[in-house]
């Protein structure tokens, strides 16, 4: 896609752009094609896919709008972007959501066959953006994006509607030529997604060659952008999206671990994806199984962790509090499970397609009894595969249900990753009891041998693990109180104590796992900007920023969050203030002010949207004494 002679090329390093428009104007279809090509071109890169939470919303209303948000560079990329240099907008009520967040003077691609009086009133404004002044600032650039696809598709045999939803591969075409992004992408998967559909492919693959010769002709389009390639470590990269990862990582860790998957899931947002991924991959001899509710997911999962495989299910909020009787049951018997909670906006159903970390007490305390198990949470989308593979592991090491925590911004959003060398991913060993043990069998009142499954290892206390129908090793598992070593129904009281401590001494033992905590930004700092999961990006940019700026702060952030890193005390004893960044009301601050007695200072944001890098500048600068720059 070449420059026609009168547009100025301009070198830039990093860009971001939105697409919005309804949900069926294929806006998260674009944005991802937009994301390859970027990846093709080398570019370090994060996303952030925007669904509307009602899922047939009136066509034309704010509540419909679909946004794909990119930001992509030369230089390191740790979120989608505070501010957006160029939205492109399908109709006015894409316009209305979403112009706040383009920068001044940032450019705006609007479909003007889309702004008639009756879309006006669909998206609720009272006069025309082109007309009133709310444009005024920005540069924009009025496309009929509809009539010009239906004019490119003249001559072939589509309907209306068909010719109609074409429309986002001329806007995709057109946003490729401004960032001199590869088309070639885009091509191979129009190709590839409608070769059984020649009439399809053909109109595709024409439209979007007419909107990448639109910019080079109409001289409108004054200015092209070129993002250079970033310098990244050696290696293999691909733009991956949590969800992939978090399957990805699964797939790996039976693999290594040499067990078999299970995944047992009922589709709830935003975790569904994940089942689409991990049954991608049963070449691998993984399972995968719909069932008919989270009770029966769980239940599945915890019945092959007792066959002796890797029992896994995925589910968000809601769905975690109706498995909560049955982890209970995985802690009360010791078997390992992993439990992947999407997290999303609450309570109740909440807000199902926008992220939260609100989960975080939930997953800690949420069970009836003292039921602790360990909690991790990814912190990137490309982490979710390391993520998924150390809840694994360490739920097979300590034989203990562990949940994963994640959200929609993860699992939704994509990254550039560099593929990990598999020989190079931690030890995973596992071993069964296949035979009778002097240490793992004693007589019981009738003189006959009994196996004991709660003997359990010196160093982790993690009881010994027995596949069932192995010979000589009958035993049983159920969710009343076990008898020490036996594993047999007792309600003794004093039992019923040394079995609850030693659990919980169980996961404590975790912390044997967990690496020293990295901190990172200026060594010499007063402020600790500590977070956890999703926030990384944002507080990974924030600091930066504020170090540059000669602000004396570090950071760093939490993958294990219970138990919490054994060095995390006397890390927090070295400054001043600690700012905890959380989407949610403060869980993390009250959990440290508990453990620590450290008066953290919370900054909380529950709108449905991870953190703009900006919000956490703003924080750092003010418990700084610094006054933002005008």
């Amino acid at each position: 896609m070449s420059a026609s002679p009168s547009t100025n090329v301009q070198q830039i390093p990093e860009a971001t752009i939105l697409f919005a428009g309804d949900s069926g104007d294929g806006m998260q279809l674009t944005g991802s094609q937009f994301t390859l090509a970027s990846a093709y071109a080398h570019n370090d890169l994060a996303t952030l896919p925007d669904y509307p939470a009602e899922i047939r919303a009136p066509a034309g209303t704010t509540y419909g709008v679909s946004g794909f948000q990119l930001h992509f560079g030369e230089v390191d990329i740790h979120t989608p972007g505070d501010e957006v240099d160029l939205l492109v907008a399908m109709n006015a009520a894409a316009l209305k959501v979403h112009l706040h967040r383009v920068r001044p003077g940032g450019t705006v691609v609007l479909n003007v066959d889309k702004m008639t009086d009756r879309d006006l009133e669909l998206a609720g404004l009272d006069s025309n953006p082109l007309e009133d002044g709310t444009l005024d600032g920005y540069q924009v650039l009025e496309v009929q994006l509809t009539k010009l696809t239906h004019e490119a598709l003249d001559s072939f045999d589509l309907s209306k509607k068909q010719k109609d939803r074409s429309k986002n591969m001329f806007a995709l075409g057109l946003a490729l030529w401004m960032y001199s992004r590869p088309i070639e992408p885009a091509e191979n998967w129009i190709k590839k997604k409608f070769e059984d559909k020649p009439e399809i492919r053909d109109a595709n693959l024409h439209v979007l060659h007419k909107g990448a010769h639109y910019g080079e002709t109409v001289e409108a389009f004054a200015v092209r952008y070129e993002v250079n390639a970033a310098a990244m470590r050696s290696g293999t990269y691909r733009a991956i999206r949590g969800a992939e990862a978090l399957a990805l990582g699964l797939v790996a860790a039976a693999d290594k671990s040499g067990l078999p998957l299970f995944y047992g899931s009922y589709p709830i947002t935003p975790a569904s994806d994940i089942l689409h991924e991990v049954s991608k991959h049963k070449n691998f001899g993984v399972m995968t199984f719909q069932a008919e509710d989270e009770i029966s997911a769980v239940g599945a999962a915890v019945g092959s962790s007792f066959s002796g495989g890797i029992g896994v299910c995925a589910t968000s909020g809601p769905g975690l509090a109706l498995k909560t009787e049955t982890i209970g049951l995985a802690v009360m018997t010791e078997l390992p499970l992993v439990v992947i909670d999407m997290q999303r906006g609450g309570p109740s159903t909440g807000l199902p397609t926008k992220p939260e970390q609100s989960d975080l007490l939930q997953a800690i305390y949420g069970r009836n009894g003292d039921a602790p198990l360990p909690v991790i949470a990814a912190t990137s989308p490309g982490d979710c595969f390391y993520a998924a593979y150390e809840a694994c592991r360490i739920a097979t090491k300590y034989m203990t249900p562990v949940i994963l925590l994640a959200d929609g911004y993860l699992g939704n959003g994509s990254e550039a990753w560099r593929i990990p060398d598999t020989d190079k991913l931690k030890p995973f060993d596992v071993s069964f009891e296949t035979k009778k043990r002097a240490k793992t069998f004693h007589e019981d009142d009738d003189g006959n041998p009994q196996f004991l499954p709660y003997v359990r290892d010196e160093e982790t206390l993690a009881r010994v693990w027995a596949k069932p129908g192995t010979p000589d090793l009958e035993h049983r598992l159920g969710g009343l109180e076990k008898q020490d070593k036996t594993g047999d129904v007792s309600y003794d009281a004093a039992n019923h104590q040394k079995m609850t401590q030693l659990r919980a001494e169980k996961v404590k033992r975790v912390r044997q796992d967990i690496p020293p905590t990295q901190v990172h930004g200026d060594p010499d700092a007063d402020l600790l900007v500590l977070g956890w999961g999703s926030t990384k990006g944002a507080i990974e940019e924030a600091v930066e920023r504020a170090v540059e700026d000669g602000l004396p702060v570090a950071r760093a952030q939490l993958r294990h969050v219970w138990p919490l890193p054994g060095d995390l005390g006397d890390l927090l004893d070295r400054y001043d203030q600690v700012l905890v960044p959380e989407l949610n009301n403060g869980q993390l601050s009250r959990l440290l002010r508990d453990e620590y007695l450290k008066d953290v200072r919370p900054l909380n944001k529950v709108q449905g949207r991870p953190f703009r890098a900006e919000e956490i500048l703003e924080e750092v600068r003010r418990l700084l004494g610094h006054a933002t720059p005008a």
